[in-house]
Parts: structure tokens; sequence; C-alpha cells
């Protein structure tokens, strides 16, 4: 059932558990997920970043795809389909193709540019039905995350975004062996400065357990997952070649070459919801 992402998040906030958002690359990520959020009746984010979508030859057939699979699945429990770290172009890229949801990422603006575009984005999301994320505070690549300023985030709230993206120092990919770990000192006073807003923790993969429940009790509702997912793909393929079974009768077929991988993705994000507390919530 494709919906904004806007209701499943406000239930998140009030019942203090997070919806995982968890990133497609091509049919067989986004059936493992759907398949897996179905069975353990948990709301679910479909997210897209601009190079998978221009991978998959273009936003207009990834939601087509989507649209599809979920009726042909008979899926029952809410999905939004989000664009992830959207430029201004992409969003409205996205907004076209029939995307429910969308991120505009206007952290590398002057502040006043970042909400100029957030205030405009808002209002053409929303007269479609449409649900919207900003962000504050660049959330960092294969480096240190830049924390967010609490004030500037309330400036970006402000403006009715369904959620928000906050840096407390949290990366994309992998976390070095040095990383400092989330500043919970930032996140608290986000929360204090945005009220009810539902807060988005970027970069989910590799997060200690202790540290995903503290963030879930200070606000955030929703966590995004995708490296995590492109591992467990990674080494289930991995094996099923360097055991060989890709030479035996037919198992070169793609639909027995990528199987191990799909069945490990779904068991990441088995997983990840168990531990974000969403299951049962749909």
């Amino acid at each position: 059932m494709l919906v904004s992402a806007a209701e499943m998040l406000k239930k998140a906030k009030a019942g203090h558990y997070a919806v995982g958002q968890f990133n497609i690359n091509n049919l067989e990520w986004t059936k493992s997920v759907l398949l897996t959020a179905e069975e353990l009746k948990s709301p679910v984010i479909l997210g897209v970043s601009e190079g998978a979508g221009k991978y998959m030859t273009g936003f207009k057939t990834v939601a087509a795809m989507v649209k599809a699979m979920d009726e042909e699945l008979g899926i029952t429990v809410p999905v939004a389909l989000h664009l992830d770290h959207g430029t201004y172009e992409g969003c409205y890229q996205c907004i076209k193709a029939g995307f429910t949801s969308i991120m505009f990422d206007g952290s590398h603006y002057p502040i006043e540019e970042n909400v100029a575009k957030t205030k405009e984005l808002v209002a053409v999301s929303h007269n479609l039905g449409l649900s919207i994320e900003a962000e504050v505070g660049s959330i960092g690549g294969e480096e240190d995350g830049e924390c967010a300023d609490p004030e500037e985030c309330k400036s970006i709230a402000d403006l009715g975004v369904d959620m928000l993206a906050a840096g407390i120092g949290n990366i994309h990919g992998k976390y070095p062996e040095n990383w400092a770990g989330l500043s919970f000192e930032t996140l608290d006073a986000v929360q204090q400065k945005t009220g009810e807003m539902p807060l988005v923790l970027h970069g989910g993969t590799g997060i200690p357990e202790d540290m995903i429940k503290k963030a879930i009790s200070l606000g955030v509702a929703k966590i995004n997952v995708n490296t995590e997912c492109q591992l467990s793909f990674q080494e289930a393929t991995r094996k099923y070649v360097e055991a060989g079974k890709d030479l035996e009768g037919k198992g070169f077929d793609p639909r027995k070459l990528l199987a191990p991988g799909a069945e490990a993705i779904k068991a990441t994000v088995k997983e990840k919801m168990e531990l974000f507390g969403s299951v049962g919530k749909a």
C-alpha cells in the first residue's frame, strides 16, 4: 500500500519506535524488502538515491516497478517510496514520476537558501499529498559527520517538513574504528527545539544497538539502512560462487545466482525492523 511517510512516522514518534528506510537498487532488493515488511507487518520506506534512480534507468521506471510490485505481491502494510538525499531538481523529477515522499538535502547551502528552497518544496509536496524530509548539518561520507545547529534545525522544522535529518556525528558507509560515536547532546538539543518533529538518523549501518535504542528514545523515528544490505548481499553471493554453485546444473541462472543475496537482504531487514521496534506496527 503506497502512502506518504508522514502518518507512519507520527505513529512511530508517538510509539517510541522507528521505521526503517531501506535503499533499493534493483528488483531483487525491492522484492526482498517488501516481502519482509509484509511478513513482519511493519511499515517501511523504500529509499532511492539519485544514483540508484539513474542506474534503474530513471525515477519513472522505479515508481512503476514499485507500484506494480506492491500490487502483484498483495502488500498490505504502509510503504513509502522516498527520494534519498535529493537535489532541488531531483525532487521535482520524483514528484513528477509518482514518488510518495521526497528528501531535499539542502545542507550544503547557506541556511537562508536551505530554508527558501525547503519552504517551496514543502508547499508543492503537501499540495500533492507527499511527505518531505529536510536536512541540517552535513552527514559525512567516509569521514566524521558534522553536527547540526539546533537553532537551524528549528528554522527548518518550522517550515512544516514531515521529518528532519540532523547531523549528529553519523556518516554514510562503514564506520571507522576511531569513530567518536553519536552526539546525543546534539540530538537532545535538536529534539528540544523541534518538539514533535520525527527525526531521521542516516548512516544506520554499523551503529551499535545501544546507540540506536537511545537515539529512538530521543526522538528518532526513521533510520536509514543501505550499506548493510549491500554487504549482506555481497557476502551471500560470494559464498554461492566460491562454493561453485553457479557451475552446478543451471546455477548460473540469475534467478538462482541472485537468490542467496536476496535472502540475505531479507534477513538483514528483519534484524533491523526488530531492533527498530516496528514489527507489528503496520
